[in-house]
């Protein structure tokens, strides 16, 4: 296994789910980031789908304690170099370009690469990815399609991402090929906007239970 690899399962292996975020305010980012960690929820990715995204990451980075922020949604080189630069300690992307795997390549921060299919899932362990994103998960199979690539593609293993909820979490987390589930639902917006923190810490604590 490489360092990177290691680096990344070390990250994904912190809890169950992994809480994707989009921050309309990067104010909001630190407290936010704060009641997710008092609820078990470490690591912890806030996709660049807005603009004050950045300055989340930099901050989450430089001010909370015991987080571990990645950036989702990285679709280019620039967006790369930018997450980097602002304390991104994993880089998360929806799909896979040349262009990306060249920048992952010569970064000391890993990627965990989307795949929707057997084909991009062949193709990545081709290029030395074992840990990968499963995305959009629901819309793309679900957990029995995840569950029908673990015999083919055994020694992949997946962080499956998109219309996953508490309701559906244990279907993915009970296969043998899921190292966690990403989630938006531990942090809905009316909590973010409301400043219930304590709400937040309590939906991350649920999610932190969780098991396969």
């Amino acid at each position: 296994m490489g360092e990177k690899t290691a680096k990344l399962l070390s990250i994904l292996k912190l809890q169950p789910v992994v809480p994707v975020l989009i921050v309309e305010d990067a104010k909001s980012a630190v407290p936010l980031a704060r009641a997710l960690v008092a609820g078990g929820l470490k690591a912890i990715e806030i996709t660049l789908r807005t603009a004050g995204a950045l300055d989340a990451i930099r901050a989450v980075a430089e001010e909370v304690e015991g987080a571990e922020v990645g950036a989702g949604t990285i679709l280019n080189v620039s967006q790369w170099d930018a997450a980097v630069e602002a304390g991104s300690k994993f880089i998360v992307s929806p799909g896979t370009t040349q262009e990306l795997l060249d920048a992952a390549r010569s970064s000391h921060v890993p990627l965990l690469p989307g795949a929707a299919t057997a084909s991009e899932v062949m193709a990545l362990r081709e290029e030395g990815y074992t840990v990968l994103k499963f995305f959009p998960a629901e819309q793309a199979g679900g957990a029995a399609y995840l569950k029908a690539l673990s015999s083919p593609l055994a020694g992949t293993i997946f962080c499956p991402t998109g219309g996953i909820s508490l309701k559906n979490a244990h279907d993915y987390l009970s296969l043998p090929n899921v190292v966690c589930i990403g989630g938006s639902w531990v942090a809905p917006k009316e909590l973010v906007a409301a400043g219930d923190w304590a709400g937040i810490t309590k939906l991350a604590a649920e999610a932190a239970a969780l098991k396969g």
